[in-house]
């Protein structure tokens, strides 16, 4: 019953002139024809939770049953975040602000939050830190969110800018390691791990593009996954586009093959922070691995799937799902 009332709504709130455009293009792509594609879609939207925007972007035309019950879809996405992520907790996540202050210890570096009132605090500030990185409190996918040069600007008038677009969290600039700053200088390349339960299940490297200064996938970014035993990246990395690169096209420097420094202290840094908050059991933290330790960007309690299994990012055609299963497995196994 409850897959079937997630059916209908996605079915209320659908756009059908995007899906009849993705039927189209699932049909120049596969050369099915276009009515057994509609109805494998509507299929999969009822077997498997599926969205028509996930049955294009996971290429499910192209998988069996099998495969396609490997598959993290966003119906299946949002069932885990329902069953494992309190409401009554998740504020914590969405709020950057109350994220900054429950995980100060792994932020490694000055922040402040603008309240109106705290003009000669932001001018000291300023004073110490010329970069600065200002944030909506609650924006998801990296809108908003700038980079500001404070030495060319009046502070009075920024402090009053930032306050009308309530752009009230600054931050001290971070700084990433060299070998990760050397793929994309112009903006700090996360990993995305996520843990289910307090274990890592997937792990992401995250890379700006052209001259952007944030790093997510929606916002024109590649993203790459991370091999868990090794720290090392075996795939090209991709963009939202489905464009393929072994090297990065702006600065040329090669990720496929690339090993993250210090990923052992990702993971453990990653599965610590999950115990903190244990009423959030699925959260995807962007990880900044710094020059002399990893520490957190921020956190999101309602992790995006489409950068999980990936088509070009599948062995033997399998989704992520089964990793998370065996993280639910080994938990209620303690």
């Amino acid at each position: 019953m409850k897959k079937i009332k997630y059916i209908i709504k996605r079915i209320v709130h659908m756009d059908f002139g995007n899906f009849f455009h993705v039927i189209n293009d699932v049909h120049k792509k596969s050369k099915k024809n276009q009515l057994s594609i509609f109805f494998d879609m509507i299929y999969c939207g009822f077997k498997y939770q599926a969205g028509y925007m996930d049955y294009a972007l996971f290429e499910m035309y192209k998988m069996n049953k099998y495969e396609r019950n490997t598959v993290i879809t966003r119906g299946i996405n949002n069932n885990f975040m329902v069953k494992y992520n309190d409401p009554k907790f998740i504020h914590i996540f969405h709020n950057k602000v109350e994220f900054n202050k429950h995980f100060d210890k792994y932020l490694n570096r000055d922040w402040l939050e603008l309240d109106g009132k705290n003009k000669n605090e932001f001018a000291s500030f300023c004073l110490k830190h010329h970069q600065i990185i200002v944030k909506p409190v609650g924006a998801q996918c990296g809108k908003d969110i700038e980079k500001i040069d404070v030495s060319e600007r009046k502070l009075k008038d920024l402090y009053e800018e930032l306050i009308e677009n309530k752009q009230t969290l600054i931050e001290e600039v971070a700084h990433q390691c060299k070998k990760i700053n050397d793929l994309h200088p112009d903006s700090i390349n996360t990993l995305r791990v996520v843990t289910l339960l307090g274990s890592v299940v997937a792990c992401y490297l995250r890379i700006g593009n052209d001259h952007n200064p944030v790093d997510n996938f929606n916002h024109g970014g590649l993203v790459a996954p991370v091999e868990l035993e090794t720290g090392k990246i075996i795939y090209p990395a991709i963009n939202k586009a489905g464009e393929l690169y072994e090297d990065h096209p702006l600065t040329k420097k090669p990720i496929k093959g690339l090993e993250i420094p210090r990923f052992n202290e990702v993971i453990e840094l990653c599965e610590n922070a999950a115990l903190e908050i244990p009423q959030v059991g699925y959260v995807g933290w962007d990880v900044c691995v710094g020059k002399d330790k990893c520490f957190f960007i921020e956190a999101n309690e309602f992790p995006g799937h489409d950068i999980y299994g990936l088509p070009p990012h599948r062995k033997n055609n399998t989704g992520l799902l089964p990793l998370f299963k065996e993280a639910e497995e080994r938990k209620f196994e303690e």
